[in-house]
């Protein structure tokens, strides 16, 4: 059993690797050919379809009565976004990752506040389904933000004449294949990686709340670190942010308020989830000061948020062992 779970863990990796540099030349096509910024694309396509975890984990919990384990997910994928897997991506950029333009400094007010507002409605330890409503009607107005001006997701691509252009159909539909696939194996390979981690976290009998937080959490932000990486290697900023923004802000508005919808989510493992809270709360307000003042995340500000998120697993871990 022991020797299966490994070749999971390891085969999801390998997946990892193959599908990661496909999906961004993917993307790259479809925003050529729909004129749309590398940043919007990233956004809508990637982040909207890495979020489909968290939403396939948050309708199961909320149908079986066990929500909780849906926000310890979003919260666990929210702080991996704001953390590790911004520090790894400026780690393999040359020069830090980019925030100059007017569109992400604004997203990132937005995916700051959409991290900490639900911390603040499950303060009286209930997610209800007006809470959810709220939390709907958040990502309704950035979405209709982003697209009430077309220099927020517009941008003129410049081509070689020689080269067969990008805007054709076939580019597209070549781009949009691969995106599908990659992401599709980006799925596969993240269920399969939180199903070898379960079964070792299950060993220690880690309370629910915290396999959410830690081992969820973590395996369902394992494709955007990936995209992350990738993107940043290849200097691509746009990607790299649109990516990690939209992954936080679509789990915790739209996910979380259809899960709360579903059946409201009330959280009992006070103990676990407060410091999951407090750290990602630390993450969100270090992500926005450092975006909004250098417009640029260096290596080491990417070591500082790397150091947040160890921290918190160090927290949660003797924690859960001082009370076992």
């Amino acid at each position: 059993m022991f020797l299966f779970y490994v070749f999971i863990f390891v085969s999801s990796c390998l997946a990892f690797y193959y599908a990661g540099s496909k999906v961004v030349k993917g993307l790259r096509k479809i925003a050529w050919f729909l004129g749309w910024t590398e940043f919007a694309t990233a956004f809508l396509v990637m982040a909207s379809a890495v979020s489909l975890p968290n939403l396939f984990v948050g309708i199961s919990s909320a149908m079986r009565g066990i929500s909780e384990l849906s926000f310890g997910d979003i919260a666990g994928n929210n702080l991996v976004a704001l953390t590790i897997a911004v520090a790894l991506a400026v780690f393999f950029s040359k020069g830090g990752i980019f925030a100059r333009n007017q569109t992400i400094q604004m997203t990132s007010i937005f995916a700051s506040i959409s991290a900490i507002i639900p911390l603040i409605m499950i303060l009286d330890g209930v997610l209800s389904q007006s809470d959810g409503i709220i939390l709907i009607g958040l990502f309704i107005i950035y979405i209709f933000w982003l697209f009430s001006k077309k220099d927020r997701f517009i941008k003129v691509y410049q081509t070689e004449s020689t080269v067969e252009p990008m805007t054709s159909f076939k580019n597209f539909f070549v781009g949009l294949g691969s995106v599908f696939v990659s992401l599709v194996i980006f799925i596969i390979a993240a269920q399969g990686i939180v199903l070898s981690a379960r079964f070792f976290a299950e060993k220690f009998n880690a309370p629910l709340v915290l396999i959410g937080v830690i081992v969820v959490g973590l395996g369902s932000a394992l494709p955007e670190i990936y995209f992350s990486i990738i993107s940043a290697r290849q200097k691509l900023s746009p990607l790299v942010l649109g990516n990690l923004m939209g992954s936080v802000i679509i789990p915790a508005t739209l996910v979380l308020g259809i899960v709360a919808l579903i059946n409201p989510i009330e959280i009992t493992d006070s103990i676990s989830i407060a410091v999951a809270r407090t750290f990602l709360l630390i993450a969100a307000v270090f992500f926005f000061i450092v975006i909004k003042t250098g417009k640029t995340i260096t290596k080491k500000e990417g070591l500082a948020l790397f150091f947040v998120y160890v921290i918190f697993l160090l927290v949660e871990i003797f924690i859960y062992y001082l009370w076992i």
